[in-house]
């Protein structure tokens, strides 16, 4: 009987993507990783760091300990789709057009702030 040899860090961050449904180029661009490196880390001709395990974890609500170990459920809690897309998205943006967006939110929180205490 063969045993099948346990899934490693970097099967289970291709699994995440797969999870949710991103290219490579999708994923590694939020988490600012270039889409061929990532590419070596599905294959495992690349090791996955702690800084992109962190990444990873942060940015789509990944279980810190199921990424390491497989140990748990893959998600802390639902992904939230339309927050993944909102980080794709602007990652795409040209910085001049992520600061613009930057700074309509500012004045959208210093309005809400206003009609909270108004």
């Amino acid at each position: 009987m063969k045993n099948d040899p346990i899934p490693s860090v970097n099967h289970r961050i291709k699994q995440v993507r797969e999870a949710l449904n991103l290219s490579q180029v999708q994923f590694s661009k939020v988490i600012s990783l270039s889409s061929g490196y990532l590419a070596g880390v599905e294959v495992e001709k690349r090791k996955a760091n702690d800084r992109i395990i962190k990444l990873i974890c942060s940015s789509f609500s990944v279980n810190k300990e199921w990424l390491k170990t497989g140990e748990g459920e893959m998600f802390n809690q639902n992904p939230e789709e339309e927050f993944t897309k909102l980080v794709t998205l602007f990652r795409e943006l040209e910085p001049r057009f992520q600061n613009y967006i930057l700074k309509q939110i500012d004045l959208l929180l210093t309005l809400q702030d206003k009609d909270a205490s108004g």
